[in-house]
């Protein structure tokens, strides 16, 4: 019905709704709360866990300790959505205090309530951080005890604690072990040592601690000694740097020891008391088992919080005595607990919590309440009145110095509770008087609420007299609807009105003014009483509307009168700690409006004080039982009538039979208490009230109550194994302490204490006596005693009975007796008679009757029998187990005993020895029979082979529950016997059966002697030795270690090994120098002798300065300070020590002019001792440049950068001449030239005149004349008088010294002269010249200018100014020379002349090479034209390396010779040279190629290179010849021989010495790959080797046989699966080629009859040429034939080079395949299938096409094959990566150039291929060694030379070119048909690994050669697995490829290193090799000409550019040039 599921859908709905709504509310409870304190790494991180649960879920918050809250900081710290803290692993460098060492709290709070956690101590600490912990020496008098402290940083205290000590003796001393040992580690760490003797201070002790939190372990960096003197007379305790009084804290439960470290002489004794708790009294300390003394250590084992306190040591012997005291505290974790967790009360009703806590100490307790603090600190909360803002989270804080703790209590409200609220309320109105007002205050609540109207605080109800009704109804909804009406409104109506609604649960208020228009209506007011120091606050009651103002006035004065009172504008006064004597009065509140209308009412105010109660107490002393005490309750204060009452614990006090109150007067009340008792104690309250308040004062009182017993015990009786208790229970003030103690005998006396501790069976728990499991044993008498101190105590004595069956007290026991002798074996069983005994032996009845050597016996004891079993003549078989069984009425019991037949044991068998070495052997033997006694011991004895057992033997002792030991203390090969010997406690045995064994050798256990170090220089020490003393050798010394580092203080690295090897040593001495050390260093060395089992131990350390250098660093803070006009002050430091490089033994200055600073030869050099200087006797107002440099034994430092000051002014010089021309009659013109040294800077000039006629006595006249003009016109002479002048300049100093003198006399004949001087004018290109000729005469003198002895033709730039000048625009150099200016008239002519220089940047300088080397260029630098005077001040050399930066240094000024120093071993280099000068750079100089000297290192053969051991390889690394460029690093990998990856031993492999390969296994074939590398490249060694058996045997080759014949044959395939038999496959496969081989030649034979030949027999001879003709190199191919791919051959890239054209070429190319047979090829002229270089006259270096007709060495020429079908097919891919069909083969003797990537055909880069040259100086991880494809390296691997010269063996390269008509090439290098070389380089398995012996390359060879060495035998391939096949040739030094034609042939140059780089590979190229219009290899050689082989000399002027050779190429024509020969190689 679907009515129906609709109902019940909407009711199940409501009842959803209704559990969602109804379900139980709570507040939050942690669940799992933070720990107060967490430590934690740095490397690790925390994370701090808090989680809450309440309903709703609470949410989680984190806050400082503070409340501060807190958030995420990323990568510090983060705040996870679940509540957790987060504080991730840091770096040490981002360690922040205020997150990482921070107080942290975790908050909890939904909308029930808050709580917060205990404080989270939070502490990281960063491992980087390091730290060492230290021992120090102690001192300590003999017989003493000594204490050593481990002493550890504060900042890692908390961290790290001592847990042992090691000696350096070997001991070791744990913590915690034992106690009553010399050696004591206590609890704290201290390692004490008693009864110290001399013997002790031979040792030095070190401490080991542990870091709780990383887990590490360290050593004490430095270690202890005792420094111990014996007494010197006696002496008192004393002690050693221990305050008197000291405190220690320790954790319950754990361990700790409290020291009193006194010495004294006699020895002192030691006694520790404790102080009772807050008195003086003490007693001593009682010691057992838990509580030890060990010397004067007191250590207490699992401290318990009853064990703090005060204790005390005291120290005394017969001289006096001393005492320390030591306050301990013993901690308990804190704990809290609440109850109730949660209570609900009812509004109104009281609320109790109580908070119970343990732990100590306890320093605070204080209560929160949803997280805030209450101010309450008790543990009982009380609430009165339970209100609805009580409801919430109580928690309770216990807390100490270290910790808190925290517990939650819920308080909820009972029922339901809803405070009163409000719906609708009146709103503050403004009307006029008459109308009806209605005032609505509509409230609910629950329960429902009743509302009260007020107006100005005063209760109002209805008055109808005053128009006022208040009406109050409950509407249907449950609300109160209530309404003040006012009928009619008038003024007195108007003011504040209120209602209020209240219930049980609370009360909510509503004001609001009704404001009624009319005059001011002022209430009136009753009278007010007010409480003394209160704050009394009132309203005026004011009506009417507005109001303009309301004021309070006093006796007629308006308010306020002082700063307590304020009043408001609303009518509000307040008055602040109200007095009676000042503010009881009336008081009135006047109110205006603007109209001047008032009124006003009075207030009367009455102060009231509270009562006070004067301080009483029962005193501080505790009262005793019987004594009277009574209390004053005095009121000192407060208004009557008083009210006064007594309480006692909350109750309160009336009449009693002891105790009375009385009332004394008004004010006083009187508590008496005639007899105390113990139930008077407690705390009394005085309580006084009077109308203002109540106070209350509270005092306790204490009584003394004796024990009284409440249980007293009684004698109990129990069955033996039930558990037993006893009650003793007894009350008293204090508490009695309840103890037991039993009688020590059977009477009741004598007791004791119980031993709760040991026997955990007897426990007293709240005074009862607990025994569990009570046995026989526990039966007696037992003492309870109930003590407080207050009286004698109480005790009782009962008798405890133990109802037992028989018992023995012995369950097991074993009785020995000797073989042959009597015994008797006895048991005794105790227990309730009678008693009835049984015997057993091996659980079977005895019978004495069978065996008559037994007899039974029984005896009656007072408490239980005795019975005996008499066995006379033991036998072996007596051994058994006899059980004595005992019977009663209350059970049984057993006891047995092991009769154990004991005799000498048997000998030892079997002794063998299990291992041996130098010093030890160790042996095993078979433990014989033990005599049924167990062996004690072993005797090992031993003897040498030669002594005997009776003079010369030795022995071992071993335990005799050992089989396997060792003897040790033998001497290194030699041999022993060995027997041994078995003892137990009854005797020994007989020796065992000898043995022999001889001892292996040994490493050196003596360092070498004499040890020496000296200086060579700078960077070299020489260190020589002698070898160790000879008994230290322990076998033959084959070289040393010498280890070096340097001596740093502080710092301690370890030492670099050089190896000093030889082959066995014959006791000389030894040296060895030590390179590339640093300057002035000091080093230690050290020096260690090996033989072939090791290394021996280390010399002392030696150490030594290098020799000094000078200093790297220049001076520091260089300043310079003017003097004078001639001295400068120069001022430095020091270089930094660490630059010095020795000791500084002076200073130089340099200095010069800074105008000719760039010229070394105007320099000067002082030397100063100090570090100033002053430099006097310079030039005046000179600019001067100075360095500083500071010099040492090893040479002059770095200079300090230029510095410049300038010398002060000083008076000038005179000026350089001067003239005097008459101009007209009266008048002279004076003309002069700057002074030659003006000394400052020209001011002016003064012109002296005087009349030479006048008296001298006359003083002359002057002129000023401004520094500009150089000239003066002196007017108004006397034509008659002859005149002097002369001329003096003027600088800021002063006046300088006069010029020479010029005479002259006015003259009417003025005769042509020029006033200027002869002048050399030096200026810039490009600028502007006035070249001055100013001329008088009269008449007008004319002027004519000469350049150049040329008369002077006006241009554009060159013009006559006005007054004679010649003016020049722009000059060039072409306007240098001579300008001459001639003046004449009639009268007379002048002339002057000017020379004109100008200058500009020089000119680029010629660079002429003169020599290279390794690491250097030198190089001269000319000038061409010879008459260039520009000057040059410098040279700059820009330089690179062929695939490096640029870069640059600087040469100085008339340098004619530089040399590039620190330049790359055996690289090209590009480098030009500019000059600069002041005016600017100059053009650069053409760009000159050269390289340095060197090659890549030289592979050399395995057996100079490896050494094989059992596990390891040596590599003579000295075995390699660097090629001139010194070796740089190695990379050294290795693989077992059956694996694929390489495995990286090292990549940085240092150069020279040996280098060892380890964790190598015997037995194994191994690959090991060595690159070399230097700064011309580097090179790649494989070899193959086999390590050694064990026992040093070699391996047989790997198809060499043997018994598991598959297993080696599938070694040396890898590849091949398990399941695979190549006993089965290789057949198959080799039947399967012999079928295919065959098919092939039918085919072949066919195919020869049907077609004509493709080609002649040496074109097909040709295809099929050598391809490998890598001299010295060795090649490893796949299984599969071809090369690896990074090893092989590299195809070039898809480009033909042409022919080289003309006939007379000697470069072959792939067009020019000569024909005919090689005797005619020989006879011909040098061009043969051999290619020859003329500049190398050492040998050939490619070899000749391989075939001829007849049985030559290489075999006959092949058949050529009938049809194109026949050539082999080309593989898929060729090795290098290159495929086929893309026209990319290259015949091999096809000569080509890859551009960019030419190498020089040198000597040493003969013997192979490289591509790319690698970058120099790279490191060991460059592209060198990704071992790609584009790179060619030496595939080849070594043999052994098995002491012969290597020979030849080559692969073949098969190679084709078809007829220039056929567009398709053929080729395969790796498809050659088997016959070729009289062997075939094929198998029917697969290719052959081919191994290529060579020697050194290029020397030329006769046929007179031939024959003259016969063909050695194949070298055995002792560890190769290569098919070697032999070409033949001699073997010379000379390592000529085999057999050469007769003739001198010459042989063709190495083809240029190839890449196979796709990216120089020209893939879309169709150029084929027949284009003879594209430039030959002699055409497009990149480098430029060069001298040929017979010196023809070639100017360097005249070579092609760049830019030529561009063009040369492109036009395709031949250029002229005047050097180009055969073999020259050109740039491109």
């Amino acid at each position: 019905m679907p009515g129906g599921g609709l109902f019940s859908s909407i009711f199940l709905l409501h009842l959803l709704i209704l559990s969602v709504v109804c379900q139980d509310l709570s507040g939050p409870v942690f669940i799992q709360e933070p720990p107060n304190n967490v430590d934690f790494s740095n490397s690790t991180g925390t994370e701090i866990v808090c989680q809450a649960r309440g309903s709703p879920f609470p949410k989680i918050s984190w806050t400082k300790s503070d409340g501060t809250p807190i958030g995420t900081i990323p990568g510090l710290r983060q705040v996870m959505e679940n509540g957790n803290l987060i504080l991730p692993p840091f770096r040490a460098t981002d360690y922040k205090q205020e997150v990482h060492a921070q107080t942290y709290r975790c908050q909890s709070e939904n909308e029930l309530g808050k709580i917060i956690s205990r404080d989270v101590h939070v502490r990281a600490v960063t491992e980087e951080s390091g730290y060492e912990v230290d021992v120090y020496r102690e001192y300590v008098t003999t017989g003493n005890d000594a204490l050593f402290t481990c002493r550890v940083p504060n900042f890692v205290q908390d961290f790290v604690e001592p847990y042992a000590w090691v000696d350096d003796w070997g001991g070791k001393y744990y913590r915690g072990t034992r106690y009553d040992g010399k050696y004591v580690v206590l609890p704290s760490g201290e390692l004490q040592i008693r009864n110290v003797t001399n013997e002790d201070g031979f040792k030095t002790y070190k401490c080991r601690t542990k870091h709780r939190l990383t887990g590490v372990s360290k050593l004490s960096a430095t270690a202890g000694r005792l420094v111990i003197t014996d007494p010197v007379g006696l002496s008192g305790p004393k002690f050693p740097s221990v305050s008197e009084i000291s405190s220690m804290r320790s954790k319950s439960h754990s361990s700790l020891s409290l020291n009193c470290p006194a010495q004294a002489h006699p020895l002192p004794a030691f006694r520790w008391y404790k102080f009772k708790e807050g008195t003086a009294v003490k007693s001593p300390v009682r010691l057992d088992d838990r509580i030890k003394q060990v010397g004067g250590t007191l250590i207490i084992l699992e401290a318990k919080v009853e064990d703090s306190g005060k204790y005390l040591c005291m120290v005394n012997n017969s001289v006096g005595g001393e005492s320390v005291e030591t306050v301990l505290t013993v901690t308990a974790p804190l704990s809290v607990e609440v109850e109730p967790k949660q209570q609900v009360v009812d509004y109104g009703r009281s609320a109790t919590f109580k908070c119970n806590y343990k732990g100590n100490p306890i320093k605070d307790v204080y209560w929160l309440k949803d997280g805030q603090k209450m101010d309450h600190s008790e543990d009982i909360l009380r609430i009165e009145s339970v209100k609805k803002e009580d409801r919430g989270m109580y928690q309770c804080f216990v807390r100490n110095e270290h910790e808190s703790a925290q517990a939650t209590g819920e308080l909820k409200l009972g029922g339901r509770f809803d405070p009163p609220e409000f719906t609708k309320t009146f709103q503050t109105r403004v009307l006029k008087a008459g109308p009806s007002v209605q005032m609505p205050c509509i409230a609910k609540g629950d329960p429902t609420p009743t509302v009260t109207w007020y107006l100005y605080d005063m209760e109002i109800e209805s008055d109808l007299s005053a128009g006022v009704t208040i009406g109050s109804f409950e509407t249907a909804g449950g609300e109160v609807a209530s309404y003040l009406n006012i009928t009619q409104a008038r003024t007195k109506h108007g003011g504040l009105y209120k209602c209020v609604a209240t219930s049980k649960v609370g009360s909510v208020s509503h004001v609001g003014m009704l404001n009624v228009k009319g005059a001011p209506y002022v209430r009136h007011m009753e009278d007010m009483k007010v409480v003394a120091g209160k704050t009394m606050t009132v309203t005026c009651p004011v009506a009417g509307y507005p109001i303009s103002s309301i004021v309070w006035e006093r006796e007629g004065r308006q308010l306020p009168i002082n700063d307590r009172q304020r009043v408001f504008p609303n009518g509000t006064l307040i008055i602040e700690d109200v007095q009676r004597s000042e503010d009881a009065a009336s008081y009135t509140c006047v109110a205006k409006n603007e109209e001047g209308y008032s009124a006003r009412s009075d207030l009367e105010v009455s102060v009231m004080e509270p009562p006070e109660i004067l301080p009483f107490s029962f005193g501080e002393r505790i009262v005793n039982t019987g004594e009277l005490r009574q209390l004053l309750c005095t009121v000192i204060k407060g208004d009557e009538p008083l009210k006064i009452s007594w309480s006692m614990k909350g109750d309160n006090l009336g009449p009693g039979p002891d105790l009375t109150t009385s009332q004394l007067g008004s004010r006083t009340s009187m508590l008496m208490i005639s007899s105390i008792n113990y139930r008077h104690s407690g705390t009394y309250t005085c309580i006084v009230s009077n109308a203002a308040g109540s106070t209350q004062h509270s005092t306790e009182l204490r009584v003394n109550v004796p024990p009284r017993w409440t249980v007293e015990p009684t004698d109990k009786q129990f069955a033996q194994g039930s558990d037993a208790k006893v009650d003793c229970k007894a009350d008293g003030f204090p508490k009695p302490q309840i103890s037991w103690k039993k009688a020590a005998g059977s009477q009741p006396s004598n007791y004791r204490d119980l031993d709760t501790q040991i026997n955990s069976n007897v426990k007293i728990v709240e005074g009862a006596l607990v025994l569990k499991n009570i046995q026989k044993g526990s039966e007696g008498y037992y003492l309870c005693k109930a003590t407080n101190g207050i009286g004698r105590g109480l005790s009782a004595v009962i008798y405890i009975s133990v109802q037992a069956p028989p018992s023995f007290e012995i369950k097991n026991r074993t009785q020995t007796a000797l073989k042959g002798e009597s015994t008797v074996l006895q048991c005794e069983a105790k227990g309730e008679k009678p008693i009835g005994i049984l015997w057993n032996i091996n659980n079977k009845r005895l019978d004495g009757n069978r065996d008559p050597r037994y007899t039974v016996r029984e005896e009656i004891l007072s408490d239980g029998v005795l019975s005996t079993i008499s066995v006379r003549r033991t036998e072996r078989t007596d051994t058994a187990t006899f059980t004595c069984v005992a019977t009663n009425a209350f059970g049984s019991d057993n006891t047995s005993i092991n009769l154990i037949i004991q005799e000498v044991p048997e000998t030892p068998s079997e002794l063998k020895v299990l291992d041996k070495s130098g010093r030890n052997v160790k042996l095993s033997w078979q433990a014989p029979y033990n005599g049924n006694s167990n062996l004690t011991r072993y005797l090992i004895e031993y003897k040498p082979i030669k002594g005997t057992w009776q003079n010369d033997i030795d022995r071992v002792l071993v335990g005799g529950d050992q089989t396997i030991a060792g003897v040790f203390s033998l001497r290194p090969a030699t041999s022993y016997h060995f027997r041994i010997v078995a003892q137990n406690a009854i005797g020994s045995s007989g020796p065992s059966d000898t043995i022999t064994v001889e001892t292996s050798e040994e490493a050196p256990s003596g360092p070498p002697v004499d040890v020496r170090l000296s200086a060579v220089d700078q960077h070299t020490l020489l260190v020589s030795w002698k070898p160790p003393l000879k008994e230290h050798w322990n076998g033959d010394i084959l070289g040393y270690y010498v280890g070096y580092k340097k001596n740093t203080v502080g710092v301690d690295k370890p030492y670099m090994f050089e190896t000093v090897e030889f082959i066995k040593e014959r006791g000389t001495e030894h040296s060895l120098q030590i390179s590339n050390l640093v300057v002035f260093t000091k080093y230690a060395i050290v020096v260690q002798a090996f033989n072939k089992i090791g290394q021996g131990p280390m010399s002392e350390e030696v150490v030594e300065y290098t020799a000094e250098g000078a200093p790297s660093q220049p001076p520091e803070q260089v300043g310079l300070t003017t003097l004078s006009s001639q001295t400068i002050q120069v001022e430095w430091k020091a270089p930094p020590e660490d630059t010095a490089n020795g000791n500084i033994k002076g200073y130089k200055i340099v200095y010069g002019p800074s105008k000719l600073w760039y010229d070394v030869s105007t320099h000067d050099t002082k030397i100063s001792a100090d570090t100033a200087i002053e430099i006097h006797g310079l030039k005046k107002y000179t600019n001067y440049s100075m360095q500083v440099l500071a010099f040492t034994n090893g040479g002059d430092g770095v200079r300090s950068p230029v510095m410049t000051a300038t010398t002060e002014e000083d008076i000038p010089g005179p000026p350089q001449s001067v003239k005097a021309l008459a101009m007209t009659e009266e008048s002279i013109l004076v003309s002069w030239q700057y002074p030659e040294e003006p000394n400052g800077r020209i001011l002016e000039y003064t012109v002296y005149i005087r009349e030479i006629d006048r008296s001298r006595d006359i003083a002359p006249k002057s002129y000023k004349v401004n520094a500009v003009q150089m000239s003066y016109h002196v007017d108004k002479l006397n034509e008659n008088s002859r005149y002097e002048f002369w001329v003096t300049a003027h600088t800021s100093i002063g006046e300088g010294t006069p010029s020479t003198k010029a005479t002259i006399s006015p003259s009417s004949r003025i005769p042509a002269k020029i006033a200027s001087f002869d002048e050399t004018f030096t200026v810039p290109a490009n600028k502007d010249i006035k070249m001055p000729c100013i001329a008088v005469g009269s008449p007008a003198p004319d002027t004519e200018w000469k350049i150049n002895e040329k008369s002077f033709v006006k241009t554009d730039r060159m013009r006559l100014l006005p007054d004679g000048s010649l003016h020049i625009t722009n000059v060039t150099k072409e306007d240098m020379g001579k300008y001459k200016c001639m003046v004449n008239n009639k009268f007379g002519q002048d002339m002057i002349t000017h020379n004109l220089i100008v200058n500009g940047p020089p000119e680029p300088p010629m660079v002429i090479l003169t020599s290279q080397t390794t690491d250097t260029i030198t190089f001269k630098l000319k000038h061409e034209d010879k008459d260039d005077q520009t000057p040059v001040h410098g040279y700059t050399v820009h330089y690179k390396p062929e695939f490096g930066d640029w870069e640059e240094e600087e040469i100085g000024f008339g340098t004619d010779e530089f040399t590039l120093q620190n330049l790359w071993c055996g690289q090209r280099y590009q480098l030009y040279v500019v000059a600069y000068n002041s005016i600017g750079i100059g053009e650069r100089s053409p760009v000159v190629n050269t390289r340095t000297k060197g090659v890549e290192p030289t592979v050399p053969d395995a057996r100079s290179f490896l050494e094989v051991s059992a596990g390891s390889v040596t590599l003579s690394l000295n075995a390699w010849q660097d090629g001139g460029c010194p070796m740089i690093y190695f990379m050294v990998e290795y693989k077992p021989r059956a694996q694929r990856d390489w495995t990286l031993v090292s990549n940085n492999v240092k150069p020279g010495g040996n280098f060892v390969v380890l964790d190598l296994n015997p037995a194994t074939w191994y690959n090991l790959k060595v690159t070399a590398h230097n700064n011309a490249g580097f090179s790649i060694a494989e070899y193959e080797f086999a390590t050694l058996t064990p026992t040093g045997g070699t391996l047989a080759p790997p198809f060499g046989g043997g018994h598991d014949g598959g297993n080696l044959a599938k070694a040396g395939f890898p590849g091949i699966p398990e399941w695979l038999d190549l006993n089965i496959i290789v057949p198959i496969c080799a039947t399967v080629v012999v079928v295919c081989v065959g098919i092939l030649v039918v085919c072949v034979a066919m195919s020869r009859r049907k077609a004509p030949p493709l080609m002649n027999p040496e074109e097909y001879a040709q295809f099929y040429g050598a391809m490998n003709t890598m001299n010295g190199r060795m090649v490893t191919m796949r299984k599969d034939g071809l090369p690896y791919e990074d090893m092989g051959y590299v195809p070039p890239p898809n480009r033909k080079l042409p022919p080289v054209p003309g006939a007379n070429s000697n470069y072959n190319t792939i067009d020019r395949i000569k024909k005919g047979k090689m005797n005619e090829v020989y006879a011909a002229a040098k061009s043969g299938y051999a290619t020859w270089d003329m500049r190398k006259s050492q040998g050939p270096t490619y070899d000749e096409i391989p075939y001829g007709d007849g049985p030559g060495p290489r075999g006959p020429i092949p058949d050529v094959p009938q049809h194109y079908s026949q050539v082999p097919p080309v593989p898929q891919r060729q090795a290098g990566g290159s495929i086929p069909g893309q026209e990319e083969d290259i015949s091999p003797y096809a000569t080509f150039h890859l551009l960019g990537m030419r190498e020089e055909a040198k000597q040493a880069m003969m013997n192979g291929h490289q591509t790319m040259p690698p970058t120099p100086g790279n490191g060991p991880m460059t592209p060198q060694h990704t071992r790609q494809n584009a790179q060619t390296m030496n595939p080849r691997r070594s043999m052994p030379n098995q002491g012969q010269p290597m020979q030849v063996y080559d692969a073949p390269n098969c190679d084709y070119e078809p007829p220039k008509n056929f567009q398709q090439n053929f080729g395969n290098p790796y498809d050659c048909p088997e016959g070729f070389y009289n062997g075939s380089i094929m198998s029917s398995v697969g290719y052959s690994q081919v191994a290529d012996y060579s020697g050194m390359p290029g020397q030329k060879m006769t046929q007179s050669m031939h024959g003259q060495f016969p063909p050695p035998a194949q070298p055995h391939a002792e560890f190769s697995t290569d098919t070697v096949i032999y070409k033949g040739g001699p073997p010379t030094m000379n390592n000529l490829r085999g057999p050469l034609p007769p003739g001198e042939e010459e042989f063709p140059p190495p083809p240029p290193i190839r890449s196979a780089d796709t990216s120089l590979n020209d893939s879309n190229s169709t150029t084929q090799s027949n284009v003879t219009s594209e430039c030959s290899e002699a055409e497009c050689d990149r480098e430029p000409l060069v001298k040929d082989s017979r010196g023809s000399s070639v100017d360097p002027s005249k070579e092609l550019t760049t830019e030529e050779m561009r063009k040369l190429i492109e036009r395709n024509e031949i250029v002229q040039t005047n050097g180009l020969k055969p073999y020259n190689t050109v740039n491109v």
